[in-house]
């Protein structure tokens, strides 16, 4: 009998990416592979890499190299590597990383099979980004990488707003929505699979349907999606200000199961950095938009992202942004030094901000955002009403761990219960504390 091939799969980067591992495992598996092997004992590791910036670019050669050790070790017989840095930088990855056996690149994932079991050195890495329907790969028959009652339901792939500061259009192509059919098989087959939650992903899932020709908008998809039987939670992620119009506030305000939360990467708020970003709207229009938000989604909870240190950031435009920080009291936001990709616009702009002063000033609106949070926390305290909370089970530390629909999952806090609760269940329950960005959690009689 033919010896079974062992792989490990290593998934980095973003949730997108994730997507894209969790197909290729399901891929592999089909070819007869055994998935989900640790690094130590498997035949093969393939390492879904993620380019986007210097940090993460950092984290996938570091993942590389541990692999090539137990290759060297002779643990291994192959190592893959796979996804956003192969595409931006195949040449650098062969240098960087010698004996690596194959490459992959985004577009073309259905090759992992050849790579795993093929011998000799392997490339996929020519094909263009192709739309998706008429045969071209979609998302169906994961093997989920997710607990089984929250799951990633990908609308989009690609970006055309051509940000100057960012490599995604370059790595993954322009926009190519799914058909809405497309997504709803995608998402009945998750939900019989026993998600709960779908959390809706795209590089601009506010940009879905632009290029299908038919004029239909996220708000017509989203209202698909709520009637689904079985999908209790839908939340949107990686919505952009430029496209978000009153249909959609509307939409997302009177739907069931479309939860009041949003994940809206904003980037800066000074006009005159938001222009240089080439994000396409200013100050005034993303108050305007924030405002309507709020005024219209009760309890609306926004989470956003920033970037500190970007070419010719002033002082002033800086204190500018930590004002807009304390000012709007978000529920949660993230910062990111600005890290100069090459072939971007931003990367040719002039003054450079040094490193020290950008990580100075992410640190300066952390500090603030922390001081948000401990108050909004303290009142949820103090308020002693009841959350319904998806218990997610136990996380690394042994306690029980849930999520509101205030929390996204990996990125935000979480609850923590003073119990434990049957994972993939919703229980009602009440915060009596928190702990930084997590709340402490008791269960309520219902």
């Amino acid at each position: 009998m033919k010896k079974q091939i062992h792989v490990a799969l290593v998934s980095l980067g973003c949730p997108k990416n994730l997507v894209d591992s969790e197909c290729m495992l399901a891929a592999l598996a089909e070819a007869g592979c055994v998935v989900g092997a640790p690094m130590d004992s498997a035949d093969v590791i393939v390492i879904n890499t993620c380019g986007f910036l210097a940090a993460a670019r950092k984290e996938s050669y570091e993942v590389i190299a541990e692999a090539l050790e137990l290759k060297h070790a002779g643990k291994v017989r192959r190592v893959v590597v796979a996804g956003c840095l192969s595409t931006r930088d195949r040449e650098v990855v062969y240098q960087h990383a010698e004996n690596v056996d194959a490459v992959i690149g985004v577009n073309d994932r259905e090759r992992i099979v050849d790579a795993v079991l093929g011998e000799g050195q392997f490339s996929a890495l020519e094909s263009q980004p192709r739309p998706y329907g008429r045969g071209s790969l979609g998302d169906a028959g994961r093997f989920r990488l997710t607990p089984p009652h929250t799951a990633y339901l990908r609308v989009a792939e690609g970006c055309s707003q051509k940000c100057s500061f960012c490599t995604i259009p370059a790595i993954r192509g322009p926009l190519r929505s799914k058909p809405m059919e497309m997504v709803l098989a995608e998402a009945r087959e998750l939900i019989a699979d026993g998600a709960k939650e779908l959390n809706i992903i795209a590089q601009d899932t506010t940009a879905w349907g632009e290029d299908l020709g038919n004029n239909e908008k996220l708000s017509a998809l989203l209202r698909q999606l709520d009637a689904l039987d079985g999908a209790e939670w839908i939340r949107l992620m990686y919505t952009y200000p430029r496209r978000f119009d009153d249909e959609l506030i509307d939409t997302i305000a009177g739907l069931d199961h479309v939860l009041p939360y949003l994940d809206m990467p904003l980037q800066h708020i000074s006009t005159a950095v938001l222009r240089r970003m080439k994000r396409g709207v200013t100050r005034e229009q993303t108050e305007t938009l924030l405002g309507k938000l709020r005024d219209r989604i009760p309890g609306l909870a926004i989470r956003t992202s920033f970037i500190t240190g970007f070419p010719g950031e002033t002082d002033a435009e800086f204190q500018e942004l930590l004002n807009f920080v304390w000012e709007f009291q978000f529920d949660a936001v993230g910062v990111f030094e600005y890290s100069p990709e090459s072939g971007t616009p931003a990367a040719e702009m002039s003054p450079p901000i040094p490193g020290t002063i950008a990580a100075r000033r992410a640190e300066a609106i952390m500090a603030a955002q922390r001081e948000i949070v401990e108050a909004v926390n303290q009142s949820l305290v103090d308020d002693r009403q009841p959350l319904e909370v998806l218990v997610d089970g136990l996380d690394a530390k042994g306690r029980c761990v849930g999520r509101y629909y205030g929390q996204a999952p990996d990125i935000d806090g979480q609850c923590v219960f003073t119990e434990p609760q049957p994972p993939g269940e919703f229980r009602s329950a009440k915060v009596v504390d928190f702990d930084e960005y997590d709340l402490i959690v008791e269960r309520t009689t219902e």
